[in-house]
């Protein structure tokens, strides 16, 4: 990580938000990203947050929700404008955001796409996110989150 970081870590660094880079060691097996971060780095799994890549009404759009939890496409679509929200190809997602699943990142995507963080992250000082690949996570304030993947807050996140 040293020097050089992710290019999520890059762009909190270039916009001097405050954040703290946490790393632990991922296991393959693991069932669940999100709640392994948790796990792993000791926290509540309510403030690990996975990003999500959508199609909405055949546009690409990126939701932030907790781990402990599912999107609710619906609340996803209404929160942008749309009518209809579906999950999008993984490898898609991939090859637009320029990380791996289990590893995209909401800050320093390969093309920045709109992005919907869900209002439960306002609820607390600090949440995690990834920070580009898996095993890393950043751990950065959700006016930090919203302001440099300039999000929308809404209530898009259903019970898991």
């Amino acid at each position: 990580m040293a020097g050089r970081g992710t290019p999520a870590t890059q762009a909190l660094t270039k916009a001097r938000a405050g954040f703290t880079v946490h790393e632990y060691e991922h296991d393959p097996a693991s069932g669940s990203y999100g709640l392994e971060a948790a796990q792993a780095l000791g926290v509540p799994p309510e403030r690990v947050f996975k990003t999500l890549v959508a199609q909405v009404d055949g546009a690409l759009h990126v939701a932030v929700v907790p781990v402990t939890g599912d999107l609710d496409l619906k609340a996803l679509a209404a929160a942008v404008g749309k009518k209809r929200a579906s999950m999008a190809d993984p490898t898609l997602a991939e090859r637009t955001t320029g990380y791996v699943r289990g590893g995209i990142s909401p800050l320093g995507q390969r093309k920045r796409l709109p992005t919907v963080v869900d209002a439960s992250a306002e609820t607390f000082e600090t949440v995690f996110v990834s920070a580009g690949r898996r095993g890393l996570e950043v751990e950065v304030s959700p006016a930090d989150l919203t302001r440099l993947t300039a999000a929308t807050v809404a209530p898009i996140a259903a019970a898991g």
